[in-house]
């Protein structure tokens, strides 16, 4: 049964070819050539424009696909490419779970993967599920990369290791570590002076900064808010860190600004 295309206009689109052994690259009745002629009449007849052809020739299909394995893996992306059209589902794999693994990695590059021939066997009437399923997994996936990014930064966070955001005024991001950027630094200890040594006010501080052409790290004039946020971490400039939910400051790996 030949694939429905999806709704949205599919344009451009990577076609791929496969024999699986050398014996099939000559007479196979379902050759390159065969498969060639049925991705181009299907493309015209559905106004598709094919940007690229990529084929694997006397390869074995269970195990080294570097073709195919090129268009998921590599530069192939949406837009410009749309889907990849094959003609027969085997043609990327025989087995129905890495052919759906495939589609599964083709759809999180936004990438359709259309079979001319669906046959999927027993599968055929489960396809729309197996691809609902798949999606399912790819989310899954997602969130669990997520899950396991976030607790490496928790760790690292715990032991006073810069692990990510914005970087504090007064700091840059070098090398993964947080870095004393002393045009900003000079500005800090400038606030905590003028605050604890002087006693001025936030609103007198502003001010004071403005007036002496100092901008912010956007390059406008400080606000009240700005100074207040820089005293407020008053523990970061002391060398202590704290990452999003951590309940208390540690011991930073970066330099203190106050001393």
């Amino acid at each position: 049964m030949e694939n429905q295309v999806s709704k949205e206009k599919i344009t451009n689109v990577v076609a791929y070819i496969r024999v699986s052994t050398d014996g099939q690259v000559g007479e196979d009745k379902f050759g390159l050539e065969a498969q060639r002629e049925q991705i181009i009449d299907y493309c015209r007849r559905n106004d598709m424009n094919i940007v690229k052809w990529y084929s694997d020739e006397g390869e074995s299909g269970a195990k080294y696909r570097p073709g195919f394995d090129e268009i998921v893996y590599g530069e192939v992306s949406n837009p410009p490419v749309q889907a990849v059209v094959v003609a027969k589902s085997d043609r990327v794999a025989r087995d129905i779970n890495i052919y759906f693994y495939y589609q599964g990695a083709l759809l999180r590059k936004g990438i359709e993967l259309i079979s001319i021939c669906e046959d999927f066997g027993q599968f055929g009437v489960f396809a729309g599920m197996l691809k609902a399923f798949t999606l399912t997994c790819a989310a899954m996936e997602r969130d669990n990369i997520s899950k396991r990014t976030g607790a490496g930064r928790a760790v690292k966070a715990s032991s006073g290791g810069y692990s990510g955001g914005r970087a504090p005024y007064g700091y840059k991001v070098r090398n993964h570590a947080l870095e004393i950027y002393e045009p900003e630094a000079e500005i800090v200890r400038e606030v905590f002076h003028m605050k604890d040594d002087l006693g001025a006010t936030y609103q007198g501080i502003c001010a004071k900064l403005n007036g002496d052409g100092k901008v912010n790290r956007s390059g406008s004039k400080f606000s009240i808010s700005s100074i207040q946020s820089i005293y407020e971490n008053r523990k970061t400039y002391q060398g202590y860190y704290k990452y999003g939910s951590m309940k208390d400051y540690v011991p930073g790996a970066h330099e203190p600004i106050l001393k």
